[in-house]
């Protein structure tokens, strides 16, 4: 579903991903771990086009993303790059919302702009998915209105209502009060489980990457250097920074 051939980018000095070959399957639940600056954002940007690659080819569901060789300009965004990003879903760690909506006019607002869907229709979507995550008495509030939990929910409604084949989820409750994260990894728990998404997580919650993962991937300055199934790459990790970083994590 996800590939990444030999993809590079650099920051000027700063090679934040080197030759990075690395893949995700249908379906497949991939938790990415590591120290900032490993280049475990710079992957979930690239797949946003937000930041674009300096070489290299990345695909999503056998569709061109990027195809970039070594000092050839990039071209603007081109109507294939528009329609493969369609398939993708993103939740940042700042919610993001337009604070002059409201959840519902949130969740609406990007089928209704990109998809060309009727207003009714996409009212009908945003309802039952802010009934999914739990905000069904929550429609009408603007996000000063709603917890951080509840606008970090809001925010991973509005991610599906475009029903992406892949949904990228950034660090997603890093900005949230500590009794706020649980209703959050509940709603991302319930997607794992009962959903075929194919679902990409950069996360620090160790022990909720155990839970819903099908593969653990860490990475170290620009490259994957483990990855497996959680429970080895977790509880018994065979690379020496590895072992350091979840020492470090897991007794802060």
């Amino acid at each position: 579903m996800i590939s990444f051939e030999n993809v590079d980018k650099s920051w000027g000095d700063n090679h934040v991903l080197k030759h990075l070959n690395f893949h995700v399957k249908p379906a497949e639940k991939v938790s990415i771990i590591g120290a900032s600056g490993s280049g475990k954002t710079t992957i979930l940007r690239i797949l946003m086009t937000l930041e674009h690659p300096d070489e290299g080819v990345v695909t999503v569901d056998g569709d061109e993303l990027w195809n970039v060789t070594r000092g050839r300009r990039i071209r603007r965004e081109s109507k294939q790059m528009k329609l493969t990003r369609r398939k993708i879903g993103m939740v940042f760690q700042q919610f993001n919302l337009f604070p002059h909506l409201t959840a519902i006019e949130n969740v609406m607002e990007a089928p209704v702009q990109v998809l060309g869907m009727s207003k009714e229709e996409a009212r009908e979507r945003a309802k039952g998915l802010l009934d999914m995550v739990g905000l069904d008495k929550h429609l009408d509030h603007k996000p000063h209105r709603l917890s951080g939990g509840q606008q970090q929910r809001v925010a991973i409604a509005r991610a599906m209502a475009m029903r992406p084949k892949v949904l990228l989820l950034d660090e997603v409750t890093s900005a949230l009060d500590p009794e706020l994260i649980g209703e959050v990894l509940g709603v991302i728990r319930d997607l794992a489980t009962s959903t075929d998404m194919t679902m990409l997580m950069v996360t620090h919650e160790m022990r909720f990457a155990e839970e819903i993962s099908d593969r653990v991937v860490m990475f170290d300055n620009g490259t994957a250097i483990e990855q497996g199934p959680p429970q080895q790459v977790l509880r018994a990790p065979e690379n020496e920074r590895t072992r350091r970083f979840l020492h470090a994590v897991l007794e802060h």
